[in-house]
């Protein structure tokens, strides 16, 4: 198996994609973020009857965990992971675990330039590699569709612990299909690169 490198050295910039030796392995292309889930309800608005209050139960613990999560557009295929921090060490154990779901692809993973994401203890696995988004344009980013989606899921949900969150978080994650997740990420943009890349 092949050595895993540091991920200063695996870093692509698009513009430099085209001058590199093509790999013999499947390349997949990957967009990934995280976001944090606590014991703070989600509001939404509610429809009533004029001068009717809406009532909704609530609560404010400051209790949390992280999602990491990675969505293949093209295919909707995808991994997520609940972890109780986000920073480097936890980033790793993520991509770690990323990586084995299938040794046989290189996965282009595009994420932004988060400090968990650039940490120099990183070391990436051997068949990960990083394309970083532009700095503080998350609408490039199509995951931040899935958290969208995923709050909307769960608005409203007052679970008592955290224990109690993770598994509501784990059944709205099992409920989604390829499909749902292929349509919420598959930015046109997103998708037209990754068949540009398919293409060299």
């Amino acid at each position: 198996m092949t050595t895993p490198i540091k991920w200063e050295s695996a870093l692509l910039p698009l513009t430099q994609l085209q001058q590199m030796p093509w790999p013999t392995q499947p390349l997949r292309v990957w967009t990934q973020d995280e976001s944090r889930y606590g014991l703070i309800t989600i509001r939404r608005r509610r429809l009533t009857l004029r001068g009717i209050k809406p009532l909704q139960p609530s609560q404010h613990e400051l209790e949390w965990s992280y999602l990491y999560g990675c969505v293949e557009p093209l295919t909707g295929e995808h991994f997520f992971l609940a972890l109780p921090a986000l920073d480097g060490e936890l980033f790793q154990l993520f991509l770690d675990q990323f990586a084995q779901e299938d040794r046989t692809a290189l996965h282009l993973v595009v994420l932004d330039n988060g400090p968990a994401h650039i940490a120099r203890q990183l070391t990436l696995p051997a068949n990960v590699r990083f394309v970083f988004t532009p700095p503080y344009t998350p609408e490039v980013n199509p995951m931040e569709r899935v958290w969208e989606d995923l709050d909307a899921r769960i608005a409203g949900a007052t679970p008592a612990t955290l224990s109690a969150l993770l598994n509501l978080l784990s059944t709205e994650l099992r409920a989604y299909t390829p499909t749902q997740l292929a349509s919420l990420t598959g930015y046109p943009f997103f998708k037209n690169a990754v068949y540009a890349l398919s293409s060299i």
